[in-house]
């Protein structure tokens, strides 16, 4: 009887020992307060990028959706080497710095790397970058959902019954080769014609993977192209008082020969998991966007779409 006592206590802690550090903090959420208060908008962005690369980060790119708000794609060594330890790991080879201002209150913020690492699945928590976001920017606390999701929730997420998991990405667009398919994006991207703009690209190291930040744009006035910009669908699910603008901009990955994106009903409600299905401010308001993104990114990656 002890025996099997003792086996069973060193099985239970055995299991303890292999759970991720995110699973061990709890609830996340996705978003962090680094600061808010009085200010313009251009210099906030000066200084946030000047704290970041003092703080040894890469800025890949910057994005002004819309009035008011601008993100600044970051990466650094910590995250190019956990995304080289984890098929897919590209999607967390960036972290989104925004500054948005809110009625004359400045809100910088930035992405929750623990959340995002537990979201695209990675091999890491990516808790030195957390340590080293917090110290550059400041932490006054993780924002988003009103309730958070643990790193086992996160990592087996999808919004509903039926709905797209991580592991059911778009495959936009197929080339002979990694370096074709590269340069088949960069090469579609230029073109614009479906109102895809190219914010950033990141290679990542060791492996045939690239990131690449793209901002998606088009006519408000025109149903055809509205429901795939940026500030159309920010403008109906971003509603609450801190403001997600870092759910910006959308990114497509090559992997190999092939180009991928997460569809749009994974990517939007990792970020809103609380969004509400109908009513006012809710995914009922963006129906017709999830398939409007797909062509739009179909376009850029240099595939050919086709309807569902």
């Amino acid at each position: 009887m002890f025996r099997k006592l003792a086996y069973l206590a060193m099985t239970v802690l055995g299991l303890l020992a292999f759970q991720t550090p995110a699973f061990a903090q709890g609830k996340m959420k996705p978003f962090i307060l680094a600061s808010q208060g009085s200010g313009s908008i251009t210099a906030s962005i000066a200084d946030v990028s000047t704290k970041l690369q003092n703080a040894g980060f890469e800025i890949a790119g910057t994005y002004s959706p819309y009035t008011g708000a601008s993100v600044i794609i970051i990466t650094n060594a910590a995250l190019k080497a956990a995304a080289a330890k984890t098929e897919f790991g590209a999607y967390g080879v960036a972290q989104r710095v925004s500054i948005t201002d809110v009625k004359g209150d400045i809100q910088v913020s930035y992405t929750n790397p623990t959340y995002m690492a537990s979201a695209y699945r990675m091999d890491a928590d990516l808790a030195d970058v957390s340590a080293a976001l917090s110290a550059a920017l400041g932490n006054q606390g993780e924002f988003g959902p009103s309730d958070g999701l643990s790193d086992k929730e996160l990592r087996d997420y999808h919004y509903a019954f039926l709905m797209e998991y991580f592991d059911d990405p778009d495959k936009l667009a197929k080339y002979p080769d990694y370096a074709s398919a590269v340069a088949g994006v960069e090469a579609a991207i230029a073109k614009n014609t479906a109102g895809v703009s190219k914010v950033a690209r990141i290679d990542v190291p060791g492996r045939d993977e690239t990131y690449f930040a793209v901002g998606l744009s088009g006519d408000m006035a025109n149903n055809n192209e509205k429901f795939r910009t940026d500030e159309f669908i920010m403008g109906e699910i971003d509603f609450k008082d801190m403001r997600a603008t870092a759910h910006l901009p959308y990114e497509i990955v090559v992997s190999g020969n092939t180009v991928y994106a997460l569809y749009a009903r994974f990517r939007i409600a990792i970020n809103f998991p609380d969004l509400s299905m109908m009513g006012d401010n809710s995914f009922m308001r963006i129906m017709a966007s999830p398939e409007a993104i797909r062509k739009a990114l179909t376009l850029a990656a240099g595939g050919e779409y086709k309807e569902r």
